[in-house]
């Protein structure tokens, strides 16, 4: 056993850490990578109904590509959950939102909607959309969370600050659109196209910060 005081009785653990940190960062950002091809392939090469639907209709039973968009989705629910657990010690929040994230995540690919993902007030639901657009808009809503907590969070360093900080600044009034759109448009062009403008800030962000976790030496 070590003597107390001697050096590097005390960093050989931390060094551990890091290093547990640093892995967990790389595989959240092939996590990520691989989730967000495995989904634009499904929704690129499936039946869908381009720019004018929702990106969980890649998802829905009976689609040639519901298997590959399924696969992406527990990939990216993984990255969070990895992002989560590389974050710096002293980070408040924003593990348990990512984690939170995650679990919504994996639920809304676990539970499908049905053809069109009807959502009200201008459609008609069912239960299983109900409980796949609520996780969905929670998983959302727990990433962009993470971004804005991660941009004032002190032991989370400035790489990652600014990152989380420049995410939130353009993911916030994006998600802001969706909902009005949702609410006064409904399903069309401008829903589907911000839509997919907040899941790829997502994204982005996510692979940025697990290569700066990954990159990291403290």
């Amino acid at each position: 056993m070590a003597e107390p005081g001697r050096p590097g009785t005390t960093t050989a653990p931390r060094a551990r850490a890091d290093v547990a940190r640093r892995v967990a960062g790389s595989a959240a950002a092939g996590c990520a990578l691989a989730g967000a091809v495995a989904v634009t392939v499904a929704v690129v090469a499936g039946p869908g109904p381009g720019l004018t639907g929702y990106v969980s209709e890649a998802g829905i039973a009976g689609s040639g590509h519901a298997t590959t968009y399924r696969i992406g989705i527990l990939a990216l629910a993984a990255a969070l959950l990895l992002v989560g657990a590389a974050l710096p010690p002293g980070v408040w929040a924003a593990p348990a939102l990512l984690a939170t994230g995650a679990v919504f995540t994996a639920v809304s690919g676990a539970v499908t909607c049905s053809a069109g993902c009807p959502l009200p007030p201008f459609e008609r639901a069912t239960a299983a959309d109900l409980v796949h657009g609520g996780t969905s808009i929670a998983a959302t809503a727990s990433v962009v969370l993470a971004m804005v907590t991660l941009a004032v969070s002190g032991p989370a360093g400035p790489v990652l600050r600014r990152l989380a900080g420049l995410a939130a600044a353009v993911a916030l009034p994006l998600c802001a659109l969706v909902g009005l759109a949702m609410l006064v448009l409904g399903r069309g062009a401008v829903v589907g196209v911000l839509e997919r403008l907040v899941l790829a800030v997502a994204v982005l962000w996510g692979v940025a910060t697990a290569t700066a976790l990954a990159l990291a030496r403290r």
